[in-house]
């Protein structure tokens, strides 16, 4: 009797075995006959859809089998046994993750005939985690699609992961490249890959680049719990896979449109009877993929343009600062300027270009290869101009990236894969200054939250903020060669790799004019009615800012190892394996170690021992990972999982490039300066300016200790959900401690008290790897489906994220300072995170409406996010009452936000089934509800029941601490336009065509 295709159970599940910067995926399954006994050596073939490419393997004596190295996507699963009829389906593989198949094979002579056609996945459908303990969530591109993307960043949608929530932008040399927070830290600590290849900022961390979502097929946003193939991490990773071609012709074209009359005003910046701030945006979205030669290769490509024409609108309160700073201009009491401009609003254009293209070859059934690459090129005018601050503080900035990728997979046997990934980035960004006066002045009311607030209300850019400078030129060049090897056998699935990175240009450089910065402790209306104190504080307020102009570069190697195994034993599986990573080249610039800055010159000449020596690579990063998944008596209904594990990460090099520009020339002999004035290698004193960056000798790489468990439950068909704790303890967190020459920094050469201190002895930024940070996270999920109509998530996070900090605080970030040198751990230095948000509930879902319209939705609501309110010279915290803050003490306002996308396909009777039409409109922050998260006024000098005892004393009076706090804008409202998480109501036009 011939045999017909029949199979009478396929259950997927989309367990999450990871395969860090692999973008593969893989099935594991179990074949058993109608009793449910085990079929042994049954066939299993896999054919990827519209494609040539196959892969065969045999079950084991078992009846169980896994296929690795599977790219993402539809394949057409069949298998055959002896004395059976041929069992097939269609199955949708996803990235970074393993489905697990369960097969009941019937007897040929049984004529029924069953089929289970693989459905289009979501984030909204994912099935039980059967096989890891990771703890990840897959976004596809149906998800990117079909939910309402805030300035169409991929990354909003990856706040539906459990354990994620929005996140202020955190590097002004890419304000538009969005980051993702998990485990309470900034996200700039998540490793980053795209088609294998590695996609993180060495110099910032976080995105090295920006992809189109329509360039996407799928990603995993992981948050806690890495295999031992993933390093170059302390919290999570975003594993990202690009679209391909198939046999098919396939491909769309959309549009987008956003206007100021689509757009609600936000009241602190622009309340009515003003004009309302112009705005407008278009995105053009082009993809064309197929065929170039059938059955062996292919293409995709998409690209996109983003043309915007954005905004800042003065507050009624900053147009009455502006107004009073153009009469003391006119009044001749600033030198060189009399006359400054008060716009209404400031034009703030930004144009943005990025497309990619990709090959996919089938040499043969054993042997794939794709090549991608990816371009991205943007300009933004008048940069970084805030609400606070006039144009002339605005950067014209130009970012060029390109980024090459060609990778192989090579079947060795049905048990062993080889992968290889060979991958080139770059990253050219320039910034220029819209004014060149060679001075700025700055006052109170231009300083909002902390983050990343600059300095200047007028005049020139000083490439600084409180925290760190940043660069106006920054280049970047990494050549990556990794090769994994896949070997399964019985029930172990064992995987060996080594990942090289070349990063051979990582530097840029900083401003070489030399720059005046003239900070204010009173606004200007103060010194409109007192302008001879305008005079007094205006040269007491000089200072140098900035550093001595020039670039830094560096050549840095990283390379890291790993062995790991997946062992499945009845109902449990353990992961478990080792990572052990390096590198080279950190702390040299320029090719000269530390020893060489001529700070570290100058503390010698002074026999201060604050700095004993230069701090050296750390090879002792071994990272063991230990995980396991138990199906309570081979329930498929129950999972319950856990695991521990280390993971290193270098911090990022923006944190210390002042000591790294120190030593781009060679420095000129220093002698003992008391003795030698004017000694041409040394650092002048604290009277005279000097200041010095060193790193601290005593270097060790962070790392974090993820300690996890939790329950997956099925509570039927249709719904799910899931409980996790995790807790991850950080440690060897960046910190700068900041001395005073003759202050808190002496010469043993002079007595302590010696007025002449501060005459020899500099400034000093020490940069030391001592912070500790911790977070605890209660995560709560769930999932269903209404019938074929309406599927949901419900995500609740309960969490405490904590580190020490001055000012600031931030987990493995650049940012942490310490109040005082002497003391660093002291009171109140140690408080929550900046992303401290201890509730977090996310609602989600698309739902089919009659008469043809698609609804999906996206809701926020998270607790009040904290701040730190300084003194006016940002180095202190206030005190209220008399009574000293501690770090992040006040709390800003809940954060609530409703997106929502209503959409129709219209399909033609002429046209292919494919094709069709979608109209939509997009509405983001439904309810028009103010969010400021954390970004409130944070200088003392600008809050009315604050009195200024000193530049870095002041003292608040409130029976409140709420009375405290007064906004100054949106949720991540620090660069400008365009950057904003908390946006007011805004509504988007679109069309979008598929074929």
């Amino acid at each position: 009797m011939q045999s017909r295709p029949l199979l009478v159970a396929l259950v997927l599940s989309a367990a999450l075995h990871i395969h860090a910067q692999s973008v593969t995926g893989a099935i594991r399954g179990m074949i058993e006959d109608p009793t449910s006994a085990r079929v042994a050596n049954a066939t299993i073939d896999l054919r990827r859809a519209d494609s040539s490419l196959v892969r065969h393997v045999t079950a084991e004596a078992n009846g169980e089998f896994r296929v690795q190295g599977l790219q993402p996507g539809a394949w057409q699963l069949s298998i055959n046994a002896p004395g059976f009829a041929t069992a097939s389906s269609d199955v949708n593989v996803l990235v970074s993750s393993t489905q697990v198949v369960t097969v009941t094979m019937r007897l040929v002579s049984v004529l029924q005939s069953a089929g289970v056609s693989a459905t289009a996945s979501s984030i909204t459908t994912q099935r039980i985690d059967a096989d890891s303990n990771v703890h990840q969530s897959i976004i596809t591109s149906a998800d990117l699609q079909a939910l309402p993307l805030p300035a169409r960043s991929f990354a909003n949608i990856a706040y539906l992961a459990p354990g994620t929530e929005p996140v202020e932008p955190s590097d002004p040399t890419k304000a538009r490249i969005t980051a993702v927070s998990t485990g309470g830290s900034s996200g700039l600590n998540n490793e980053l890959s795209v088609d294998g290849a590695d996609d993180s900022d060495d110099y910032i961390g976080g995105f090295l680049q920006n992809i189109s979502p329509d360039a996407i097929a799928g990603f995993a946003i992981r948050t806690a719990q890495e295999d031992a193939d993933s390093g170059n991490t302390t919290a999570g990773s975003v594993v990202i896979t690009t679209k391909s071609g198939n046999n098919q012709f396939h491909g769309g074209a959309a549009f987008y449109e956003r206007a100021a009359d689509l757009n609600a005003r936000y009241p602190i910046e622009n309340p009515a009877p003003n004009p309302k701030q112009p705005f407008s945006r278009q995105n053009y979205v082009g993809t064309l993929g197929g065929p170039v030669v059938r059955d062996k290769l292919w293409f995709f490509s998409a690209f996109e343009h983003v043309h915007e024409n954005a905004s800042i609108a003065y507050s009624p309160g900053s147009t009455t600062q502006f107004d009073a700073l153009a009469t003391l201009a006119a009044d001749g009491l600033i030198p060189g300027v009399p006359f400054i401009a008060v716009p209404t609003f400031v034009p703030i254009p930004f144009r943005d270009y990025f497309g990619s293209g990709r090959f996919d070859y089938t040499q043969s059934q054993r042997s794939s290869w794709y090549l991608r690459g990816t371009v991205d090129r943007y300009t933004t005018h008048n940069n970084l101009v805030q609400q606070g601050t006039l144009p002339s503080t605005g950067l014209r900035s130009r970012n060029n990236y390109l980024s090459m990728v060609v990778a192989n997979e090579f079947v060795f046997s049905s048990n062993l894969l080889g992968s290889l990934v060979v991958a080139g980035v770059g990253l050219r960004l320039t910034q220029a200054r819209n004014s060149d006066l060679g001075f700025a002045l700055a006052f109170p009311f231009s300083s909002t939250s902390q983050t990343i607030s600059g300095f200047e209300t007028y005049g020139d850019n000083q490439f600084a903020t409180p925290i760190t400078y940043f660069p106006s030129i920054r280049n970047q060049e990494k050549y990556q060669l990794r090769y994994d090897l896949s070997y399964t056998r019985a029930r172990h699935a064992l995987k060996f790799g080594v990942n090289f990175i070349h990063e051979p240009v990582l530097g840029g450089a900083f401003p070489n004019k030399p720059e005046t910065l003239y900070t204010f402790p009173e606004n200007p209306t103060y010194y409109l009615a007192n302008p001879a104190q305008f005079a007094v504080d205006y040269a007491a307020g000089a200072s140098t800012s900035g550093v001595d102009g020039g670039s830094f570069s560096q050549d840095v190697q990283r390379l890291a190892l790993y062995a790991q195994d997946s062992w499945h034993v009845r109902n449990l599986t353990f992961n478990y394996g080792l990572h052990y990573s390096t590198t080279f080249g950190l702390f040299e610039a320029s090719g000269r170690p530390q020893t060489e800055n001529p700070g570290y010159l100058t503390l010698q000449s002074l026999g201060i021992p604050l700095v004993r020596g230069a701090p050296h690579d750390d090879h002792a990063q071994i990272a063991p990972r230990f995980g396991f998944t138990y199906a309570p008596r081979g329930s498929q209904s129950t999972v319950i999982r856990a695991g521990f594990g280390l993971y290193f990460d270098d911090l990022a090099q923006n944190g210390w490039a002042t000591a790294f520009q120190a030593v781009n020339t060679l420095p000129a002999p220093c002698a003992d300066p008391i003795q030698n004035q004017g000694s041409p290698g040394c650092i002048p004193g604290d009277s005279a300016g000097g200041v010095a960056n060193l790193i601290d000798p005593r270097y060790r790489t962070p790392y974090a200790v993820h300690v996890s468990a939790g329950v997956q439950h099925n509570l039927n068909a249709n719904w799910s959900m899931t409980s996790d704790f995790i807790h991850e303890q950080g440690n060897h967190g960046y910190r700068a401690y900041n001395y005073t020459g003759g202050t808190s920094l002496f010469t043993p050469q002079l007595a302590p008290d010696d007025p002449n201190q501060a005459t020899y002895v500099p400034d000093v930024n020490v940069y030391h790897s001592d912070n500790r940070s911790s977070y605890n996270g209660l995560l709560l999920h769930l999932q269903g489906a209404i019938g074929h109509r309406a599927n949901f998530i419900a995500n609740y996070s309960f969490s405490k994220a904590q580190t020490w900090g001055c000012v600031l605080g931030e987990l493995f970030d650049y940012v942490n300072g310490v109040c005082n040198p002497l003391n660093p751990f002291g009171p109140g230095d140690y408080g929550p995170s900046g992303e401290d948000v201890r509730h977090r509930f996310v609602l989600a879902g698309t739902l089919k409406a009659p008469a043809g319209f698609e609804i999906s939705g996206l809701s926020q609501a998270e607790s009040a996010r904290p701040f730190t309110i300084t003194t006016p010279d940002n180095t202190q915290r206030i005190t209220v009452n008399n009574q000293p803050t501690s770090l992040d003490q006040f709390r800003a306002t809940p954060y609530i936000q409703t997106d929502l996308r209503v959409s129709r396909p219209i399909a033609f009777s002429r046209w292919p089934e494919s094709a069709k039409v979608m109209p939509f409109i997009e509405m983001f922050n439904l309810f028009n509800r103010n969010n400021p998260g954390a970004n409130y006024v944070t200088n003392a000098a600008s809050i009315p029941n604050c009195t200024v005892i000193a530049p870095n004393s002041a003292n608040c009076t409130a029976t409140n601490l709420k009375q405290l706090g007064i906004p100054a804008g949106a949720l991540g409202d620090f660069f400008g336009p365009g950057t904003t998480v908390g946006i007011p109501f805004a509504a988007q036009l679109g069309v979008r065509l598929t074929f």
